[in-house]
């Protein structure tokens, strides 16, 4: 059996909140103010995953510390946006990585070994 991928959606609302330790009307309210997106069932029921149970927490977290909930809501897209350009950073690093190893390569080539280079020289009046 394979394991299930965190945004694998599984637990249903009632157990999605029992396991936050929040009313399920508070993760019906997340959802209006678009916090939280759970997938949906044919039927439209919702299905929360692990990755949806840890944003939950951070939700939390930030809630606990004071901030309302449009405050919260900017942490999250600032977070995720953070996130996106580390990881383009660390895509442009490996790019950069590589054109520079490519760069010596090309210039290994091109360099001749001083005792197989032809000098000319000559002679001075």
């Amino acid at each position: 059996m394979e394991p299930k991928s965190p945004s694998h959606a599984v637990y249903v609302i009632s157990v999605a909140a029992e396991i936050a330790g929040v009313h399920p009307q508070t993760l019906r309210i997340y959802e209006r103010k678009g916090l939280l997106c759970p997938a949906r069932t044919g039927g439209g029921s919702r299905r929360y995953s692990d990755a949806d149970l840890a944003k939950l927490r951070r939700i939390l977290e930030l809630t606990e510390e004071g901030l309302n909930l449009a405050g919260v809501k900017r942490v999250l897209a600032l977070e995720n946006e953070l996130a996106e350009a580390k990881q383009a950073v660390s895509t442009l690093r490996i790019a950069a990585k590589e054109a520079v190893e490519e760069a010596h390569r090309q210039h290994r080539r091109e360099i001749v070994p001083v005792t197989k280079a032809v000098t000319v020289y000559k002679k001075r009046r």
